[in-house]
This record gives C-alpha cells, structure tokens and sequence, in this order.
C-alpha cells in the first residue's frame, strides 16, 4: 500500500506541475498576443526577427492566381476553409497571408469564390505560424494535379512551397479585420485558455491531497 501511494503520489504532483507550466507558457502567449497593438513596419528586417503575434505593416501586392484553402476549420460552429494568398512584398519577399474564413458551401465540387484584384496594397497583420493539427485532425497535402485555389488541410511550409513552386516565408500573416480584402477575421490566441491548465493542475494536487490523508487515516486505523 505504502508503494502505490507513493507512485500515485509522485504522480499527481508531477502532472499537476506539468499542467500549471503549459498555464504559464500560455499564458505568456495569450499576453504576447494582446500586448501587441501597435503594427511595425517590415522594412528588410527578416520575418523569423518578430515575436509570434507581432504586429507587422507591409508594402507589396497580392497574387491571387494561386491560393490555398485551410480545410477544416470552423466559425461559430460551422465549417468552412480559411483563405491563404501569397503575398509579394516590394522586395520580392512571398508569405502567405491568411485572408480569414469562408463557409463550406455544401459541395466539395464547388469552392468558394475567393477572387481578388491584383493591385499595390498596404496591409497590416499579426505574424503566427502555421495552424497544427492534432492526433485525430487529418493532413493532406496541396494536390499538385488540382486547380487554383487549392484545397489542403494542416500542410507543412515546405508542401505548400513545392505547390506554389516559390520560395516562402515560414511563418504566415494574419490579414487584420479592417483591411480590406478579406473575409471573417476573428483572431485569438490557440488553445485553451490558461486558467484551464491552472485548474487541471489545481485538480491534480488535490487527488494527491485526498490520498495523502486516505493514507494516513488508513494506517493510523490499523495502529488502533
């Protein structure tokens, strides 16, 4: 008994800690994400320079001749793609930036209309990575024998490169809503939020807690 309790024991302390560090880490993130307000000019500076969530101001022109489609990605409960265009920055940079969501139309035949003039723009947006799936999220990459825009779910930087045949920032931009140009731009930080990780930590103790004294009131019964 003295055994298990003591495995059970390290445990639950030790998951619990490892909860409440993924708090902290997200919770950094979350900050990361609402501190930063103010857009900072790109100029040359390099893309990987910026914090995650950094808001950036960029001078270029969209290319929407060749576009990707997130699929499965949902609003307020309904499916749909969100939109990925590259981008060309006046000195000849590409990122890919995500234009926001669009529902799913009902038919895979029929893709959304996600056409858009090419023209000099500035835009404003926050740098972010590409979205990862989980365990049970599917991957597929972008079909090379498919039309423009190209259906893909969870791709990698290098898949979406060799289908776009050009050489690609890592990381992308989330356009900001009042640019114009885009679709549902609802931006938050991933994941759940922090205070889930706290309590699941707090949660932890606690069963280490109550069999602490299960332990103890046990064997102070066997003493009687």
């Amino acid at each position: 008994m003295t055994l298990i309790t003591f495995v059970l024991l390290t445990l639950f302390i030790g998951l619990g800690h490892w909860q409440w560090q993924r708090g902290e880490g997200k919770q950094a993130l979350w900050d990361g994400f609402e501190r930063n307000t103010q857009a900072a000019p790109l100029g040359t500076r390099d893309f990987d320079s910026f914090d995650r969530f950094a808001r950036l101001e960029l001078n270029g022109e969209f290319e929407p001749a060749h576009q990707f489609l997130l699929d499965n990605r949902s609003h307020a409960g309904q499916p749909g793609y969100e939109v990925l265009t590259p981008f060309r920055t006046t000195d000849g940079r590409r990122v890919l930036v995500n234009r926001g969501w669009v529902p799913f139309g009902g038919y895979r035949d029929r893709l959304p209309d996600v056409s858009m003039a090419a023209a000099p723009i500035n835009i404003r947006g926050r740098i972010d990575e590409l979205p990862a799936g989980g365990l049970a999220s599917g991957h597929a990459a972008p079909d090379a024998n498919a039309a423009w825009p190209k259906v893909t779910s969870f791709p990698t930087h290098d898949e979406l490169a060799s289908a776009l045949g050009e050489k690609l920032q890592h990381r992308i931009v989330l356009l900001d809503p009042e640019v114009p140009g885009g679709y549902v731009r609802e931006w938050s930080p991933p994941g759940m939020a922090p205070s889930r990780h706290f309590s699941y930590a707090i949660q932890w103790w606690g069963f280490a807690a109550v069999l602490l004294v299960l332990y103890f009131g046990l064997n102070f019964r066997k003493v009687s």
